[in-house]
């Protein structure tokens, strides 16, 4: 199965076997373009799934090398893929592994970037599978959210960024989970339905070795309340 996010943008291809892609890795990928770090070269993308936040990093920076990591086979070959695809496998490539087995495949801090759409429930809870795949994209059963913080404290260099998108209602575990591993929450911003309903997502930017100081953006809006897109999510999608 192809998906093609906006006219003459990147190309995705996703199988069965594997989540499809959704707006949370756009909105991600969209936030940290956004962020005011300096100019980085080089980016790992932790859990990457099917790429698709590899790519559009890689995308919208052209002097970006992103590096990827999944632990199922098929998710590693389709990024790969994907990257191919959209014309950047010299810039993007993935790895099957276990993230909590980082030391063994990538040195220390040897990233501007490190970025994460990690599973949102704890292992035991939210929505089930039977696909083992799609299981361990939703729920912690592979990795935890420290395992993550974790692999992204000892790969991202000092001074250089952690991007994470996850659930509000975990707030006070992600910013532990960032302080034991070395991070600062440095920007948050809420994802909302409309304006009416309460965040479904928050988007995170932390520092490595940052001081504590936490902007809070406002939330983004996904509809309008005609139901029609905004026009922050229409510019994210290039529409």
């Amino acid at each position: 199965m192809l998906e093609l996010l906006w006219p003459g943008g990147p190309l995705f291809k996703y199988g069965s076997a594997v989540f499809k892609p959704g707006m949370d890795s756009v909105l991600l990928a969209d936030f940290a373009k956004t962020a005011k770090h300096k100019k980085a070269a080089r980016a790992i993308d932790l859990g990457c799934g099917t790429g698709i936040v590899s790519v559009l990093l890689a995308w919208d920076a052209p002097e970006l090398s992103v590096d990827a990591i999944d632990l199922l086979p098929d998710a590693a070959r389709l990024a790969n893929e994907n990257a191919k695809l959209s014309g950047l496998s010299d810039r993007v490539f993935a790895i099957e592994g276990d993230l909590r087995r980082h030391r063994e495949y990538f040195r220390s801090g040897s990233y501007d970037i490190s970025i994460s759409n990690p599973p949102f429930f704890p292992h035991g809870s939210g929505k089930a599978s039977m696909n083992t795949g799609i299981s361990a994209a939703r729920n912690e059963v592979t990795c935890t959210l420290a395992d993550i913080c974790r692999a992204a404290g000892y790969l991202t260099r000092w001074g250089g960024s952690f991007f994470l998108v996850h659930k509000p209602e975990r707030l006070s575990e992600i910013f532990q989970a960032l302080l034991a591993s070395g991070f600062e929450a440095k920007r948050l911003r809420f994802v909302q339905h409309n304006c009416a309903s309460p965040p479904s997502l928050v988007l995170i930017e932390s520092r490595r070795g940052g001081k504590p100081s936490l902007k809070v953006e406002a939330p983004l809006i996904i509809k309008n309340p005609d139901g029609t897109d905004t026009d922050e999510i229409k510019a994210i999608y290039r529409r």
